[in-house]
């Protein structure tokens, strides 16, 4: 058994299986790709990495389970060395290990237009990968992992998906605290143990789906990671700063032709360290402006919540500014949904057993609206320029 020290979860205790994956060159690539990108540059403390991260949503993977075991009547089994378990545990460990390097920043730059899950399951097919399931996996192996990370359809391992890639998943539980605790901020925490409390597996009356909901007692602990949610998207993912770094790095890849290979042995010696590497000694601007912080300014933004209507009105206003400054600007359209509840029907199951959607019961929930904003940043030189035919035209 292997024992990890992590800041948010204490002891993190990993088994055979799950111990030769973690020494795995895919798990321990991780350790040089970071969990939030070019975010260090404003937050000196987020130098975390996507390795740290895996190990957090394998440890509450295992603790989701077993509170979802606890109600489950039987359907999931209690036992700790259960394949069911094994198998939440090994699919949170793995579901990152496709990450490019700056985790999302640019990872729309794969060859063959694949995305990072993609990536992640051709390298869970990898002979190395393979080998550690036969020699230590007792019965899992890399494409039971794949169809959970895929969200199987097998009723089955229907909840184990659940577990890893949902509303309610370990995913969000664990980044969140990490990710406020490194940067140093507040609006990340979330009463983590009073929502593993009122955790409960529940059947969608209409899908006919088994979903993981939670009982009416963690109603206000489900809105708290939601909003949680919600300010580190706009005080933190979407910080003003971050995401001009992110467009500088995006132009950097995109002027310098670069894309991440699809071939696993190759994509594995693409991490930060290789490409600040390379940006070091690259003379373009865009590289500079990170690696000298000689960055674009803010010129201008609009609201917080654009409705659609005003969104196409100032998306059709973006050829005209292209035209006009070509290069000298850079435009970043942050657009999120704080939650998905109303479509993924994340179900509360009231104190007398009727089941209902988060959304119509928290009316905090359903009148939560969309991130939906502009920003263009422009050569320091002409940001006032910008900023003023922005203004005169947008307003």
């Amino acid at each position: 058994m292997l024992s990890i020290r992590d800041p948010i979860h204490g002891f993190i205790r990993a088994d055979a299986l799950e111990s030769a994956l973690i020494r795995s060159r895919p798990l321990q690539r991780l350790r040089f790709v970071r969990q939030l990108g070019w975010t260090f540059l404003v937050f000196p403390g987020a130098e975390h990495s996507r390795f740290s991260h895996v190990l957090g949503t394998l440890h509450l993977a295992g603790r989701v389970y077993d509170a979802l075991a606890a109600k489950s009547g039987g359907r999931l089994p209690a036992d700790p060395r259960c394949r069911e378990r094994r198998l939440a545990r090994a699919a949170a460990l793995l579901h990152d290990v496709g990450h490019a390097p700056f985790s999302h920043s640019a990872e729309d730059l794969f060859e063959d237009d694949i995305d990072h899950e993609e990536m992640t399951c051709r390298l869970l097919r990898t002979p190395e990968v393979r080998e550690i399931f036969a020699e230590h996996g007792e019965g899992l192996d890399a494409e039971a992992v794949i169809r959970v990370l895929g969200k199987s359809s097998e009723e089955s391992e229907r909840l184990l998906t659940e577990i890893v890639t949902s509303e309610l998943d370990v995913d969000k539980m664990d980044y969140l605290l990490r990710d406020s605790l490194y940067c140093g901020v507040r609006y990340g925490n979330f009463d983590l143990e009073r929502l593993l409390d009122t955790l409960v597996p529940l059947r969608d009356p209409d899908a006919g789906a088994w979903r993981i909901g939670v009982e009416h007692g963690g109603v206000h602990a489900l809105e708290a990671l939601v909003m949680a949610r919600y300010y580190m998207f706009t005080q933190v993912y979407f910080n003003v700063t971050g995401k001009v770094m992110e467009l500088h790095y995006s132009e950097w890849l995109r002027r310098s032709g670069r894309r991440w290979p699809v071939d696993p042995d190759a994509f594995l010696e693409h991490d930060d360290v290789t490409v600040l590497h390379a940006m070091r000694h690259a003379a373009d601007p865009h590289a500079r402006a990170l690696v000298h912080r000689e960055r674009y300014a803010l010129a201008f933004e609009t609201e917080e919540h654009l409705t659609s209507e005003r969104q196409r009105r100032f998306a059709a206003l973006l050829p005209r500014f292209a035209e006009r400054f070509g290069s000298a600007i850079l435009v970043d359209h942050a657009a999120k949904n704080p939650h998905r509840m109303g479509e993924s029907r994340v179900l509360v199951q009231r104190f007398g057993g009727e089941l209902s959607p988060m959304a119509e019961v928290s009316d905090f929930i359903a009148h939560m609206s969309m991130i939906n904003s502009y920003r263009v940043y422009a050569e320091p030189g002409r940001r006032a320029e910008v900023a003023a035919a922005i203004t005169e035209v947008w307003t």
